[in-house]
């Protein structure tokens, strides 16, 4: 695989500092039972990296001392592959904190996880499902044969515990990624032509659709170098830049950990090896600081940052603008 981080370190990227950490987003592990072309993580089956219950109980005393987190994101991999995903989630939600979860939608088809669907509802948990595109043919090239027919049903499994539906306050939302090394499309008529399509065709309902851009790092970004397109995709994000996007960016009130407990100021940074540091510490593990601690330090920035700039601005809660310029199609 290419690594892209030595032609993403030098940078023109505005300096940004961190405010209160609101988020915790942690990865529970790069094992997942899907290997997506898009993926920042080069997550796949044969990935063995996992969070242990250790970690788990160092994170947990993490959140405990700091007041200031409202929301624990869990992330992978395919985070409910992690054996103390259940645990974590009933923690988290016995301190009143709003859990997400970062699901596949095709996990709830693995062995093992025939209650995964009942479980969340039970909890209360958030759910993000990646759904790349409404149409089965461009979910299937970008994530394998028969993900999209998958997808549908454990989609129709969620919609029938409650979740979409605004009276139960069961929160599903959808994510989307483009197919290739282009910005994503605006994100409220895209959201519009998703509900008519899988609406129409499905009779599927959702909460919110979130469009992500494409980062040029991990297996995407490998993808961009072995086809010659790295140049001219980084040379997109630049020139889509918006500076109003930069005050909203998710690093500001984000705090990522990996599935050993070592901090990051997001995921990306994560994948890139670009951990929290301090002089004679270059990287700050959960045990280390608390969250406090990491009011106003600066955050690391490299080009790929240019990422979550760029059109309408891109976080894990989908666009930062507003951005008109192109059509609401999901197969670009």
């Amino acid at each position: 695989m290419h690594v892209t981080l030595p032609l993403l370190m030098t940078t023109d990227f505005p300096a940004l500092t961190r405010r209160s950490v609101e988020t915790v987003q942690v990865n529970l592990g790069y094992r997942c039972n899907q290997s997506c072309l898009h993926c920042h993580v080069n997550a796949g089956p044969q990935r063995k990296e996992e969070m242990t219950a250790e970690t788990i109980d160092a994170l947990l005393a993490f959140i405990a001392a700091s007041p200031e987190v409202k929301v624990l994101d869990l992330t992978g991999g395919a985070p409910e592959l992690n054996p103390n995903f259940r645990r974590l989630v009933i923690a988290g939600r016995q301190r009143g904190l709003r859990v997400i979860d970062r699901c596949n939608l095709t996990i709830l088809e693995e062995p093992g996880h025939a209650d995964l669907a009942e479980f969340l509802a039970m909890h209360r948990v958030e759910v993000v499902a990646s759904l790349p595109c409404y149409l089965g043919e461009n979910v299937d090239r970008q994530r394998g044969k028969g993900t999209f027919d998958a997808s549908i049903r454990a989609l129709r499994q969620l919609n029938a515990l409650g979740y979409g539906l605004p009276a139960t306050g069961l929160v599903l939302n959808l994510v989307f990624n483009p197919q290739g090394p282009v910005l994503p499309p605006p994100q409220a008529p895209l959201a519009a032509a998703y509900r008519e399509h899988l609406g129409g065709e499905f009779g599927i309902v959702f909460n919110q659709l979130f469009t992500l851009t494409n980062m040029p790092i991990q297996r995407f970004g490998s993808m961009l170098v072995s086809k010659g397109q790295f140049n001219n995709y980084m040379q997109l994000l630049r020139s889509a830049h918006r500076d109003d996007n930069v005050e909203q960016v998710m690093c500001r009130n984000l705090l990522s950990v990996d599935w050993q407990g070592y901090l990051y100021d997001c995921d990306f940074n994560q994948q890139l090896g670009l951990p929290i540091g301090r002089a004679g510490r270059p990287r700050l593990h959960l045990t280390d600081i608390s969250a406090a601690a990491l009011d106003g330090c600066a955050i690391r920035v490299a080009d790929h940052c240019y990422g979550c700039t760029a059109g309408q601005g891109s976080s894990c809660g989908g666009a930062l603008g507003d951005e008109v310029a192109a059509a609401p199609t999901c197969g670009a």
